[in-house]
């Protein structure tokens, strides 16, 4: 069940008060929502999985630092594109950020044009990462709905098999393939073979059926 979401923010983490509130009125000023919190764990109570928006990660913080959090979404899935802000990064910790999804990489303290320069361009990809996410959802629950036989028959059509072939190696006749692979396409909602490739790469299936 997908978790219920809350309205889209920016959600600033860091573990300097004055630097937070600094950062919200500019960013409320500009006409986005934000919340505050003072470490990852308390991020982290927040149920990140349901979170919309991006999120503003100060690098280094007591206990888990940005990094250590950023690990941890990707873990949990969260659809929240990361900017993180630091007083004293070096390269090879901007390399892991950025290697690990991250939208920017700022410095602190970051000029005003920059900073909303790069809420814009996070705040754009968490939307587009939420379709993303949903369109993987619908074609999960529709591979779901595929009876055992059909997703054999769907494994042979992804690998270019021909109906006789796949109806060789099944031990079927192959008007029954030509049956299991109309019903299949349709509650794939797929139109072509192409088409079914497609969304059977975003189930990630493609290593599991070649």
């Amino acid at each position: 069940m997908v978790p219920e979401r809350s309205e889209a923010a920016v959600h600033v983490v860091d573990d300097d008060e004055s630097l937070r509130n600094a950062i919200r009125r500019v960013l409320q000023l500009a006409g986005f929502e934000v919340r505050t919190y003072g470490s990852a764990g308390e991020f982290l109570l927040d149920r990140p999985d349901r979170l919309r928006g991006c999120l503003l990660l100060d690098v280094r913080m007591p206990g888990p630092t940005g990094l250590d959090l950023q690990e941890s979404l990707a873990r949990r899935g969260a659809v929240l594109p990361i900017i993180f802000l630091t007083g004293n990064g070096d390269l090879p910790m901007c390399v892991q950020a950025m290697r690990g999804g991250a939208v920017d990489f700022l410095s602190k303290p970051a000029p005003r044009d920059v900073l909303l320069g790069a809420v814009q361009r996070a705040m754009r990809r968490g939307v587009e990462l939420l379709a993303e996410r949903d369109q993987r959802q619908q074609v999960q629950s529709r591979y779901e709905t595929l009876t055992s036989r059909e997703r054999e028959v769907l494994a042979g059509v992804v690998r270019g098999k021909l109906n006789k072939t796949i109806a060789f190696e099944l031990g079927s006749a192959e008007r029954t393939i030509k049956a299991h692979r109309a019903r299949l396409m349709e509650k794939m909602h797929c139109k072509s073979v192409a088409e079914l490739v497609h969304v059977t790469e975003q189930l990630q299936l493609m290593p599991q059926v070649a």
